[in-house]
């Protein structure tokens, strides 16, 4: 199959590669679409090893199905969204096939495309592991609808942060500050958002601290890099409090716990980057529970997806898209590659 390849330098290029083998609880899959991620290139960045396909998020059809699976309801031909560990062995969203468990499969419904639906797994995942994991909030199911706490969400019109903050709208909390450049403060507060502030403002930290009389103790931050290690814990009351950070980082503020979220955990194999890490039975449940959840909110049209930006000539753009998104020129868009486009590929 044709694949998009590590080549040991922090590069990427375009090859031949075998398709990845099937595991006895794991499906293979069709790649349609696969949407990128800031996690596919700084993995290509830091994990210098040549010859591991590239990208983590897809949309795609089932074409085959591991001899264990059972109970899973998945069927050959069903369509479905997921995400794996790209970058780090030879399976991979930007490829024509690959293998993914088949606990974290995201059905998609039939009024989303596959470039809508590709968006959804890691950010969703991620999402769900910020507020209900890290930070012990209530399930949507479990929650009376009526949650009084105040949460920040750092980035709001990241992928992630519109994910978390219609889950923290859902699961019943009822002041969610929000940031974002000034042009998406309407359709942030169409999500949920009760309060947002432009984040380019220096001097945001400091305002959110007064609207909220200094008593926040709670947020998500969706970027975890740059200024707003500083903004979130400026936001944060005097006593301290907790942040699920994408990124990990130690605040400087007293009183302040920083906790690492990273959605691989819930695929259910071990790795050795970003950190080492050994699988734990309670993670794959997590995962079972978080997509059948989202596959329902889906289903249900209860969430509102952002826009997509299609990267033309399959995965022959991923040089491209990779620079654009280096270079900061996504803004509350998600970067898709549509596979069939891949010169030299035959649909």
């Amino acid at each position: 199959m044709i694949a998009v390849l590590t080549t040991g330098n922090g590069g990427i290029e375009l090859g031949r590669i075998a398709i990845p083998q099937l595991g006895p609880e794991s499906v293979l899959i069709k790649v349609i679409v696969a949407a990128q991620n800031p996690t596919d290139w700084k993995t290509v960045a830091n994990f210098k090893k040549k010859g591991n396909v590239v990208g983590c998020d897809f949309a795609g059809v089932v074409e085959q199905l591991g001899p264990n699976i059972e109970g899973e309801q998945i069927q050959v031909g069903q369509r479905v969204a997921g995400f794996v560990h790209g970058g780090i062995k030879s399976n991979g969203s930007f490829a024509q096939y690959l293998v993914a468990p088949a606990h974290m499969l995201i059905k998609i419904p039939s009024h989303l495309s596959f470039e809508q639906a590709a968006q959804v797994p890691i950010a969703a995942s991620t999402a769900y592991s910020c507020l209900y994991k890290s930070l012990s909030l209530p399930l949507m199911s479990d929650s009376d609808r009526n949650v009084s706490t105040t949460i920040l969400i750092w980035g709001g019109n990241t992928s992630v942060g519109r994910f978390t903050l219609q889950l923290a709208k859902m699961s019943g909390i009822q002041h969610i500050i929000t940031t974002s450049s000034s042009q998406n403060f309407d359709s942030l507060r169409q999500l949920g958002a009760t309060e947002v502030f432009d984040y380019h403002d220096s001097r945001a930290g400091e305002k959110i601290h007064s609207s909220t009389g200094g008593s926040l103790r709670m947020a998500v931050d969706c970027i975890s890099e740059g200024t707003t290690p500083y903004q979130v814990s400026t936001a944060l009351s005097a006593a301290g409090g907790t942040v699920a950070v994408i990124n990990p980082y130690v605040s400087l503020k007293n009183g302040v716990e920083t906790v690492f979220t990273l959605g691989y955990t819930l695929l259910g194999d071990a790795f050795e980057f970003p950190i080492i890490y050994e699988p734990e039975p309670k993670q794959v449940e997590v995962g079972r529970k978080m997509s059948k959840m989202v596959a329902g909110l889906l289903a249900d049209q209860k969430i509102q997806l952002g826009p997509v930006k299609i990267i033309p000539r399959g995965l022959a753009g991923v040089v491209e898209g990779f620079d654009y998104m280096k270079r900061g020129a996504v803004s509350g868009e998600k970067i898709v590659y549509r596979i069939a486009e891949t010169p030299s590929v035959d649909s």
